[in-house]
């Protein structure tokens, strides 16, 4: 179990918030360096960043 937040409330890592990359369409969950600023982050991981141009979609 992971500490998540100043509150004492500890989850499992199945229960972190999810979003879904627009780069690559995997999901990923929250992550401890991204803590103050979860709203804000869009994509995956540093990869999907630089490639943002190149959006892919479902087909």
């Amino acid at each position: 179990m992971f500490y998540l937040g100043v509150k004492a409330k500890y989850m499992k890592r199945s229960e972190f918030p999810q979003k879904t990359c627009p780069v690559c369409n995997l999901p990923f969950t929250w992550r401890k360096k991204w803590e103050k600023h979860w709203a804000d982050v869009k994509y995956c991981s540093e990869k999907c960043r630089r490639n943002k141009n190149t959006v892919h979609t479902n087909n």
